[in-house]
């Protein structure tokens, strides 16, 4: 069968184009899924503008992250059946335990065809069932972002009730690990430029906000906010530009959970602070299935709803990786594929 895929030809937004892809049937353990929603990533972004991997392999269909209905299942498949309704894993080789560096070769999306697409095969431990209460531009937003905030914070690192986390931005990492922050019975600092972003956060739960934009020494107001002591977790996504604050923010032996390069990469961090406080610095690259499931029986008791920005529809895509570029969406970016 064909399905229509967003794929990229060439490096740049001007070289994303819908075609006709190729489905092949199910082999004895593989799940053929007609995908309905997928969600945007920074990491897309960067994929398709080559600053992820200049050596990539085109043309390829793009999308880390989707949800959609079983169709058909090949021969030998036990978890699945049709009219199921599945979320893709990242990651599709990563069940349990620690990440190794096979691990890195069955991401979607880069280096192998992601989501962005009508319909796909999948392995069946390629998939985890869709929370009942979610729709499924909702589900798609959970394989990355959601789950490299839980990760980070629970996974790695083992947040308590009454610790304090600092969250950078109100982008989609940024918003799950303020919900997921909450469910644990925790305290939140969140920063941003934007005033009207900062009350959003406040009634998703923040307990305290800062603008960076008017107060740019914004560790001494978060020093200042927990009583000279320092966040216990804080979520960096910010890169090279803003771990030297999040150094000072942190208390001794707390957590840095390095997640995104916002501000770029930098020539080099100085790791004096990271020894004079023995931090912990975690880096954090989304999470395995078992993780996964975790994660989402934790949502589903709680009913935590993801914060979704805006939907676009595919044949509207560019339009939607411009919007994620121009850095003005509060929570994810969802696409939809249905027809």
């Amino acid at each position: 069968m064909q399905a229509t895929a967003l794929r990229l030809t060439a490096f740049g937004l001007d070289n994303l184009s819908l075609e006709a892809v190729e489905v092949p049937a199910p082999g004895p353990h593989d799940v053929l899924v007609e995908l309905h929603a997928a969600s945007l990533n920074y990491r897309d972004l960067m994929v398709a503008l080559g600053w992820y991997n200049p050596k990539l392999e085109m043309p390829r269909v793009l999308g880390s992250d989707a949800a959609g209905t079983v169709t058909a299942v090949g021969s030998s498949v036990t978890r699945f059946k049709p009219g199921d309704r599945v979320t893709s894993l990242f990651f599709q080789e990563w069940r349990s335990g620690e990440i190794d560096a096979a691990t890195h070769k069955s991401a979607l999306g880069d280096p192998i065809d992601g989501v962005f697409t009508a319909a796909r095969l999948f392995p069946e431990h390629g998939l985890i069932p869709t929370p009942g209460y979610l729709t499924d531009e909702e589900a798609a937003t959970l394989p990355c972002a959601a789950l490299t905030a839980w990760n980070a914070l629970v996974e790695k690192g083992h947040l308590a009730a009454g610790e304090t986390v600092l969250v950078q931005g109100t982008g989609g990492v940024s918003l799950f690990a303020l919900q997921i922050a909450k469910l644990h019975g925790a305290r939140v600092i969140v920063t941003s430029s934007s005033d009207d972003k900062l009350a959003r956060a406040r009634a998703l739960g923040a307990d305290e906000t800062i603008n960076y934009r008017t107060t740019p020494g914004w560790d001494a107001e978060v020093f200042r906010l927990t009583n000279k002591r320092g966040v216990d977790h804080v979520v960096e996504v910010g890169g090279a530009g803003t771990l030297p604050r999040s150094l000072k923010s942190v208390r001794v032996a707390g957590h840095i959970h390095v997640i995104g390069v916002l501000t770029g990469k930098g020539d080099g961090v100085d790791v004096t602070p990271v020894l004079g406080k023995s931090l912990s610095v975690h880096g954090i690259y989304v999470g395995s299935a078992a993780m996964f499931a975790r994660m989402n029986a934790a949502f589903a008791a709680n009913a935590v709803k993801p914060v979704i920005d805006r939907v676009f529809p595919l044949a509207q895509a560019r339009d939607a990786f411009e919007h994620l570029q121009s850095g003005s969406h509060f929570g994810k970016i969802a696409i939809s594929i249905r027809p």
